[in-house]
């Protein structure tokens, strides 16, 4: 039998992380700021995966949670440019507002 050992409480931590995430998607209203907190919950799902691989003592949890950091950062890519693009056109930078890319 393989021993928890720290394994319920990286999946607190984990559990943690993704609901400061979340709340902060929810209640925030820059832009930036709900990316942060996009990237906060995908870093979650990374500290789970992570977890779940040392537990089962294998690697893919390591090879997924590389494949999300791949994915986090091409969304950061793609969502920066397109916040840079709006503070450019000198639109506000507020979520609601931004609901289509028209002048």
């Amino acid at each position: 039998m393989i021993s928890t050992g720290l394994f319920p409480y990286m999946l607190g931590l984990s559990a943690f992380l993704f609901t400061v995430g979340a709340t902060g998607v929810l209640i925030r209203r820059n832009p930036l700021v709900v990316f942060m907190c996009i990237e906060l919950m995908l870093n979650a799902g990374n500290v789970a995966l992570i977890a779940y691989g040392r537990f089962l003592n294998s690697v893919e949890g390591q090879i997924f949670a590389f494949m999300v950091i791949i994915v986090a950062a091409a969304e950061v890519v793609v969502g920066l440019a397109l916040i840079t693009q709006i503070f450019r056109l000198g639109r506000e930078l507020d979520v609601d507002d931004i609901s289509e890319m028209s002048e």
